[in-house]
């Protein structure tokens, strides 16, 4: 019998994740070939998610709690999540009940028929503007950056292969981002449709500033493209100079005359000197992430778990 491990990051879902679990213990029953349990991650929600997982755990063995020691991130969670999962198959969903929890059997029958991660695709997301708006912004980032086929649609609900999983835990930097992490393990990823829900409370953790880091996270650890990037305009702008300096001298020596253009002058000098600043800036933020990365920075602090010094939870299969 296979066990599916479900991992949820948890943040201000003291209302949700209760449904939540709910929702997957009874999803599981109709699935009686797989045992299962949950890990869920409390990334230091200010608000009361901690004592709710606590009691959640209480009163099940399947259930493991995991309380961060600050607010570390979605990804982040993830990765605590995936060192504490015992499953043959990994899934991993919202705490807001957003993701169809009920609709898990499709992502397993897509594992089962040879996949090796599969990520579930909405139909009509049910996010504010500006959330579709980062995903797609980010949809963009890991097709050009990262190398993900066009055609693939990325989410947060997907399952996973165990060996995909452990190859991802193998990844102790301290900027993890999920989707690097799969695509680098595997090409054998494929979509299921599942339908997407309107969120009941509360709204979405992912500001602005939050979305930026995620951003730089995916491109800065998994991919040199921006440094190429820059390599190419550095190398357009110093022949677009030379070319105009070619074509100055000659313009002054047909045209003895003509003024010293100062505005056209100072146009270049900015351009250019805005690049050279932007190019700069994007090094160093490569180099500070490698510093970083090398003073061990941990990618998590476990402030707590749920279970007893000594103690493993227990897998749960339909009956128990």
């Amino acid at each position: 019998m296979e066990k599916v491990s479900f991992v949820i990051p948890c943040y201000r879902s003291a209302l949700t994740i209760g449904k939540v679990v709910d929702e997957i213990e009874n999803t599981m029953k109709t699935l009686p070939q797989y045992s299962f349990e949950m890990v869920l991650i409390n990334d230091c929600s200010p608000d009361d998610t901690w004592e709710v997982i606590k009691k959640l755990e209480a009163e099940r063995k399947n259930l493991l709690g995991i309380n961060l020691a600050k607010n570390f991130g979605q990804h982040a969670a993830l990765m605590a999540g995936f060192r504490y999962s015992k499953g043959d198959i990994v899934v991993c969903l919202d705490d807001d009940g957003q993701t169809p929890a009920d609709e898990v059997g499709k992502l397993l029958a897509e594992i089962e028929a040879g996949r090796d991660v599969v990520y579930a695709k909405y139909e009509h997301k049910k996010h504010s503007a500006f959330r579709n708006f980062g995903s797609y912004l980010n949809e963009l980032m890991a097709q050009f950056l990262l190398g993900k086929p066009k055609e693939l649609f990325v989410s947060s609900y997907f399952a996973a292969r165990r060996f995909v999983v452990e190859d991802m835990v193998r990844y102790e930097n301290s900027y993890p981002y999920v989707i690097g992490l799969v695509l680098r393990a595997t090409k054998n990823i494929s979509n299921v449709t599942v339908n997407h829900r309107q969120r009941e409370v509360g709204n979405s953790g992912y500001t602005m500033k939050k979305l930026l880091a995620l951003w730089f996270n995916g491109f800065t650890a998994f991919s040199i493209q921006p440094l190429r990037f820059a390599t190419v305009v550095g190398a357009v702008c110093a022949v677009a100079g030379f070319v105009y300096g070619i074509y100055t001298v000659i313009k002054r020596l047909v045209v003895p005359d003509v003024p010293v253009g100062f505005s056209s002058t100072m146009a270049a000098l900015v351009f250019i000197g805005g690049m050279i600043m932007l190019m700069l800036g994007l090094i160093g933020e490569y180099i500070g992430r490698i510093y970083i990365s090398m003073n061990n920075s941990p990618q998590y602090v476990v402030r707590e778990t749920t279970n007893k010094p000594g103690e493993s939870h227990e897998e749960c299969t339909e009956g128990k």
